[in-house]
């Protein structure tokens, strides 16, 4: 197993990047919600990918691309809360600002579950929550309860949201898979996030061979050691299969 799965992963970072469709739908406030819609199969679940702050839906344009060789659908949501990464602009924040609509980090909570919601509605099949810095929190903190949801996976979650909830003490309770990684600094932090959570629930992983970087971008290929990262989250989407 362990062969196939790094034969699978030297496959899955030597693809180049295709094109993907833009998606528009509303967050309960009304807001105009953007995505980029990776689809190859309508009857495929979907994974909703989740950037993290001053960021957009082009930190995924990698690894939606790479996640899709593994049999699901993306959806590279912009949050009201990010800015351009890789060239790509977030319109969300754009379409909050010109709405004049609230739009701290707390308030993207808004748009993960419109993006939840349009996704379920596509392939009427539970779906995994990506989260990346404080969308992983959000993710954990969503995606926890929702019935629409079967597993959530966050790179360099954290309490981001003192004044709302801690989620530390949110996932006490969580009964679905998660998996969690960062970078070497992060990873003692991380396990203690994750402390209350079932060891059978959770993986934590960290790299061995370099620091790693803050938040999903880490799967990047320009980062060092992004084939350790890939080759673990590949053994948890095929352990929740």
């Amino acid at each position: 197993m362990l062969h196939r799965l790094i034969i699978l992963i030297l496959i899955i970072i030597s693809y180049g990047l295709k094109a993907q469709d833009i998606v528009t739908f509303k967050a309960s406030d009304s807001l105009d919600v953007v995505a980029h819609l990776y689809e190859i199969d309508e009857s495929y679940p979907y994974i909703i990918l989740l950037h993290q702050g001053m960021s957009s839906k082009g930190e995924y344009k990698e690894i939606a691309i790479s996640l899709l060789k593994l049999q699901y659908n993306c959806l590279a949501v912009d949050l009201r809360f990010g800015s351009t990464i890789n060239s790509t602009p977030n319109q969300t924040a754009a379409n909050a600002k010109n709405a004049n609509v609230f739009r701290s980090m707390y308030d993207a909570h808004l748009d993960i579950e419109a993006a939840i919601k349009y996704a379920y509605n596509k392939s009427q099949q539970k779906l995994i929550l990506f989260g990346s810095s404080y969308s992983g929190t959000l993710a954990f903190k969503i995606g926890k309860d929702s019935p629409r949801i079967k597993a959530i996976i966050a790179y360099s979650p954290g309490e981001f949201f003192r004044n709302q909830f801690l989620i530390h003490d949110e996932l006490k309770d969580i009964d679905k898979p998660i998996y969690v990684a960062g970078t070497q600094l992060e990873y003692p932090y991380l396990k203690r996030l994750c402390e209350l959570v079932p060891k059978s629930k959770k993986t934590i992983f960290q790299p061995q061979n370099d620091e790693g970087k803050h938040g999903a971008k880490t799967l990047w290929k320009s980062d060092d050691v992004s084939k350790e990262y890939w080759l673990s989250l590949l053994m948890f989407i095929n352990s929740i299969k």
